[in-house]
């Protein structure tokens, strides 16, 4: 029997886990896996079909799992970088809590169970929404994109966008224009979301090798597309009610939001070069996040009681 030293090394040789079951449930990105997971239910809850509950709660919980599935593969292929930002260094993989292997079959099973148990229990058209998400998370964007262009986040948004869709597929066996709607919704406000976040960690980002906007066109170029996106997702934040498909209720509400939205980004924009420059970045970054739930709550709510009020008058 060979002598073993090291409590973490086993009589084989191999390295002995320490992982908890909350390291497994942080690998999963749970502040991203409950924005994702509240905007497919809102595009579900939106749908113009009746919703079986049960075919409701399981599409959600495979949604959520297939979220999930993407964060662990992200997390098990950027833990060489997460390592050196301290925003990410704590992380399970890099503080050494969890092995690679181990979120690399974490997030494989994960992904075969979320896209079956859709495809199976729900339709497959949602079912290969979900694949392709994960799939264009985890290869395109964090393979590929996020590390070769300072477009990442541009082209990679397209992967937080799905949800809505993979919500309304779930209920109706489509797509439709309003699911696209809420897509193009969240694509146009990921981009303004993220680079107000590199341009108070660019540090960050530039020790992680990460071509983020400012690192590369610079804070200047960046302010300038953040202001950019800004005044482009205000109006598309409105197009729902223009479109038919909220009352005025929600277009009065987003516009407030997207005015909000736009003041912020005028604020990046005007930014000077002393050391208070990132209060306008933070502030950005925090509001984005509020805007977000805010648009697709208030998206939800108008539906509901649109709803009510049809059945109360009929």
């Amino acid at each position: 029997m060979a002598l073993v030293d090291d409590p973490l090394i086993d009589e084989a040789g191999f390295r002995i886990s320490e992982a908890t079951a909350g390291d497994f449930f942080a690998l999963l990105k749970p502040r991203v896996m409950s924005l994702v997971v509240f905007t497919a239910f809102v595009g579900m809850v939106a749908a113009p079909v009746t919703v079986n509950p049960l075919i409701a709660m399981v599409a959600i919980l495979a949604i959520a799992i297939g979220a999930g599935a993407s964060g662990a593969l992200n997390m098990w292929y950027d833990a060489d970088i997460d390592a050196v930002m301290s925003r990410t260094a704590g992380r399970p993989i890099p503080s050494g809590r969890i092995l690679p292997g181990e979120a690399l079959s974490f997030g494989l099973v994960l992904s075969a169970l979320s896209v079956m148990t859709l495809g199976v229990l729900v339709n497959w058209l949602s079912a290969a929404l979900l694949a392709f998400t994960i799939f264009f998370y985890a290869v395109v964007y964090t393979m590929w994109l996020k590390r070769s262009t300072p477009q990442n986040i541009v082209i990679g948004g397209a992967a937080g966008a799905i949800p809505p869709v993979i919500g309304w597929a779930a209920v109706t066996g489509t797509v439709s224009l309003e699911s696209l709607v809420l897509f193009l919704i969240i694509f146009l406000w990921t981009p303004p979301h993220f680079w107000a976040l590199a341009l108070f960690k660019s540090d960050d980002y530039a020790k992680a090798g990460i071509p983020m906007m400012p690192n590369v066109a610079g804070q200047a170029s960046t302010r300038r597309q953040i202001f950019a996106y800004a005044l482009i997702l205000a109006p598309i934040g409105v197009l729902p009610w223009v479109l038919g498909f909220t009352t005025a209720g929600y277009g009065i509400a987003s516009l407030a939001l997207g005015a909000g939205f736009v003041w912020y980004a005028w604020k990046v924009l005007r930014m000077t070069g002393d050391d208070r420059v990132m209060k306008p970045a933070k502030a950005l970054f925090a509001y984005s996040l509020l805007y977000l739930f805010a648009i697709f709550a208030i998206y939800l709510a108008d539906y509901v009681v649109g709803r009510a009020l049809a059945i109360g008058g009929a």
